[in-house]
């Protein structure tokens, strides 16, 4: 399954759902995670908070792709695309394995295949490589057994991209 995180506006909406199998908009109509771990430990993937991202964890859980289009913000996800990954915490257990020969979470829905980000706007050589460094980082923590960083000047560039 192919899942598309995106802080676009609606303009893009037909141009995302014709390239993947499911969306998630970050359009800020959610709460922020509150810290509770209950994903984690109470309710297994699955957020207390009654909203879009209830079932968020089971959603990326289950991506063999994951999409995500972000604008730059210093060098790392928009605030609205960092609260989905944040509430996307479930996606693994609270238990510790060695994976690539470093400590991390044990997985809940197993190994993936693509983190892909899409960056979009102004953005500085350093930020480029911070912006590279966070998303090899997001894809070994989430099992994603393969990471590519595009940048773009403008979402009117996606086209060719999805």
């Amino acid at each position: 399954m192919r899942v598309i995180l995106h802080d676009l506006n609606t303009r893009y909406d037909e141009l995302i759902a014709a390239s993947c199998d499911r969306v998630i908009p970050a359009d800020g109509k959610y709460a922020p995670c509150q810290g509770c771990f209950g994903c984690w430990t109470k309710h297994p993937a699955e957020c207390f908070m009654r909203d879009s991202l209830q079932q968020v964890c089971r959603l990326i859980g289950q991506a063999d792709e994951m999409v995500i289009i972000t604008k730059n913000l210093y060098g790392a996800y928009s605030t609205p695309v960092k609260n989905v990954l944040d509430r996307s915490i479930g996606t693994s257990t609270p238990l510790s394995t060695y994976r690539a020969r470093q400590m991390h979470h044990t997985l809940r829905y197993g190994k993936h295949g693509l983190w892909k980000v899409i960056v979009y706007g102004d953005i500085t050589a350093d930020e480029k490589e911070t912006f590279r460094l966070t998303a090899e980082r997001n894809a070994i923590n989430d099992g994603f057994e393969r990471t590519e960083v595009v940048f773009i000047e403008s979402p009117e560039e996606l086209e060719g991209l999805l």
